[in-house]
């Protein structure tokens, strides 16, 4: 039996989506927070993703190590995870263990600790973590190509954030930031799973509904202007690969261009249409695979388009192989895009891209969690889950028109920020 999506909101604010699916007996608990890197201002970037670091490192009833443990012993998973647009938690056990996701998720709502002694032991791990990432050189060519897109908008920064905020921030930085987010009225919780409606929403109410609303979070008003030029960057670091990446300004998940946009993506590059989580990846016959690999130009090439709530970015970007240029590798790329022009996605390659669609959205919603994690990302960026839901029957109405449409208005020269990664 297909059961349907059931959503409701409690006196404080906090919107619940529940979902059942008994056909096995695992739950999988989530709690989204509308706040991410999107939410940061200058002297602070960085600080969603340590006050979820900090979230881990106890609460009044669940302190410090006792997290793993109690998880672990009913043989369950869980995590978390910070994006430009949310913070997003998450537990899967077994049915008649779900009462215990309650009793976490309830207790660092309201009662994480924000010891000093552990605000100063995680800023190393996450300095520490951020001297990694600058040891892979996507992540550096990434970083000045979203700074360079985004000169006013708070997609201007990494979701780490810059080390000299991780370096000066405080522990009642901290703590201000997280009493701020962490309110029943900017959270949504997300159930799937082996469970009964009723007695999962009279659980939740006893957990959560007489937990106090907080002040709205400020909104988001600093829209990025129009583009009126191409962008360069050109980044030195370590290694010996050169790796070229474009970003294309382009439309929120809300936008009615989003899903003629992931098609034009997968049509052209291959990568995943629904866009989830980036949507990279490849495909053989697709024509950016074609023009850059098969021609011995670079070793891999990928489209990467993600559901945001404000716009954000379509990205190309391929690896050279050794031996070949840069620049030649940039020529060939845009060579292919002004094919697109000339010789646009044709209905056969339409109905692949819309295949590949279809696939990729039932894979990932075979799981609870699955489920779980596209319904939540759906409130989170679109403020609806339906946006989920009827994802398949909006790209189904995408026509060829409507490629050719955002091609035309999303792919122009101007439009674009160009990175080059040079091995220094």
């Amino acid at each position: 039996m297909n059961f349907p999506v059931y959503k409701t909101q409690l006196n404080n604010g906090l919107t619940v989506v529940l979902k059942e699916m008994h056909h096995a007996p695992v739950t999988s608990f989530w709690v989204w927070y509308r706040v991410g890197s999107r939410n940061e201002k200058p002297g602070v970037t960085g600080i969603s993703h340590w006050v979820e670091h900090m979230m881990f490192k106890g609460a009044q009833r669940f302190p410090t190590g006792v997290l793993d443990r109690v998880i672990s012993r009913e043989g369950g998973r869980f995590n978390a995870f910070t994006w430009i647009d949310f913070t997003a938690y998450f537990e899967t056990l077994p049915s008649n263990r779900a009462e215990l996701s309650l009793q976490i998720e309830s207790d660092r709502m309201t009662g994480a600790l924000f010891d000093l002694a552990e605000v100063e032991s995680e800023r190393t791990v996450i300095i520490s973590e951020r001297h990694m990432y600058e040891n892979q050189p996507f992540f550096l060519l990434s970083e000045e190509l979203q700074a360079a897109a985004f000169r006013v908008h708070p997609y201007h920064h990494e979701v780490i954030g810059d080390e000299v905020d991780l370096e000066t921030m405080t522990r009642d930085d901290l703590y201000n930031h997280y009493r701020q987010a962490y309110a029943p009225n900017n959270a949504t919780i997300v159930v799937t799973g082996d469970f009964q409606q009723a007695e999962m929403l009279g659980q939740i109410e006893q957990y959560f509904g007489s937990l106090a609303p907080g002040e709205p979070l400020s909104p988001v008003t600093r829209h990025e202007p129009l583009q009126r030029g191409e962008r360069r960057v050109t980044v030195k670091g370590p290694g010996e690969t050169h790796y070229l990446a474009m970003g294309y300004r382009a439309p929120a998940a809300s936008h009615p261009d989003f899903y003629p946009m992931a098609l034009l993506n997968a049509g052209f590059s291959g990568g995943s249409s629904l866009g989830l989580f980036g949507g990279g990846g490849g495909n053989k016959s697709s024509r950016l695979y074609k023009a850059l690999v098969l021609t011995g130009l670079a070793a891999a090439a990928f489209g990467s388009l993600a559901p945001t709530i404000d716009p954000y970015l379509y990205t190309i970007a391929a690896v050279a192989r050794p031996g070949r240029t840069l620049a030649e590798v940039e020529a060939a790329l845009d060579a292919e895009i002004e094919r697109l022009a000339a010789e646009p996605i044709t209905q056969a390659e339409l109905n692949k891209a819309m295949k590949r669609a279809r696939a990729s959205f039932i894979m990932a919603g075979e799981s609870v969690s699955g489920q779980a994690q596209m319904l939540g990302m759906a409130e989170a960026v679109a403020g609806d889950y339906s946006w989920f839901e009827n994802a398949l029957e909006k790209l189904s109405q995408v026509t060829l028109a409507d490629l050719e449409r955002v091609r035309a208005t999303y792919l122009r020269p101007e439009n674009r920020t160009v990175g080059w990664y040079v091995p220094a």
